[in-house]
């Protein structure tokens, strides 16, 4: 007979999935908190039908290289490409990226800074809020408000994207930022409790609190449309993967099939991201 223990930890959103009773060798899975729903809905449902026991916890994509690479976890999830600095302090392994999904990196403004008129901004504009030229919403067309900058751990592969698309570096410092945050849910946090602040933030993450702006180019507004992600017409896009080792085990190999079924690719789509082969 089967039991199942599920805990879900307020900071470290840690899900525990315990099989048989029988003593046996778990998952573990560690990493970006954009693909920790997709994955911990895909463990859950692996477990029940299979009795196998898979551990995951958040923590950020560098968090999750490093975790695997130390062979702390098994799997790695990143919603960025490991980079060649983190490969390269791991001669002895090789490292391979699995796409599971597509998503975009937002960014986002709180409703009222939305409501107010604030519904597109330029990437060029976007980026003079990040470096402290623009302070002030009234300089973009917004209400007479201090711009609040929230801004994200230098780990975090939401960073990375967003960085690298709209400041040309995916390392770009953000001399304008007021706060720095990590996890999707501590800036959605963050960003529902302010009426005047602007970040990044995973499209599934979006809600009626947080809204997110289009793209202005010229006379045109791309906005952050599943459609338009799909499409490749939204510029902010990323793979979301999960990352391995050359000495996977069997048992992580077959969770990844899993993922890569038409059952596992299911918690994609209802995670609110983009599932491979659309």
């Amino acid at each position: 007979m089967f039991t199942r223990l599920t805990k879900v930890l307020a900071c470290g959103l840690a899900v525990t999935l315990a099989a048989c009773s029988a003593p046996q060798e778990s998952v573990n899975i560690s990493g970006s908190s954009t693909v920790l729903p997709v994955i911990s809905k895909a463990a859950q449902a692996y477990s029940d039908e299979t009795g196998k026991r898979v551990i995951v916890n958040s923590g950020g994509s560098g968090v999750g290289f490093n975790q695997l690479a130390e062979g702390k976890t098994d799997i790695g999830m990143m919603s960025r490409d490991m980079t060649p600095e983190e490969i390269s302090q791991y001669p002895a392994h090789e490292f391979s990226a699995v796409p599971i999904g597509v998503d975009a990196v937002v960014p986002v403004v709180s409703s009222e800074i939305y409501e107010a008129g604030v519904t597109a901004l330029t990437l060029p504009q976007i980026a003079s809020i990040y470096r402290g030229e623009i302070q002030n919403w009234s300089e973009v067309g917004g209400p007479d408000r201090d711009i609040l900058v929230i801004d994200k751990e230098a780990s975090r592969g939401t960073r990375h994207i967003f960085m690298k698309v709209v400041m040309g570096d995916a390392k770009a410092q953000a001399p304008g930022a007021d706060l720095v945050l990590g996890a999707n849910n501590e800036e959605q946090t963050a960003m529902a409790q302010s009426d005047s602040a602007i970040g990044m933030i995973s499209l599934a993450w979006i809600n009626e609190d947080v809204k997110g702006l289009g793209i202005l180019d010229g006379a045109r507004v791309t906005e952050a449309t599943l459609g338009a992600i799909a499409s490749g017409n939204y510029p902010i896009a990323r793979d979301l993967i999960v990352v391995i080792r050359d000495d996977i085990k069997p048992e992580a190999q077959a969770f990844i099939d899993y993922l890569l079924s038409p059952t596992g690719q299911t918690f994609v789509e209802s995670s609110g991201y983009i599932k491979l082969n659309p």
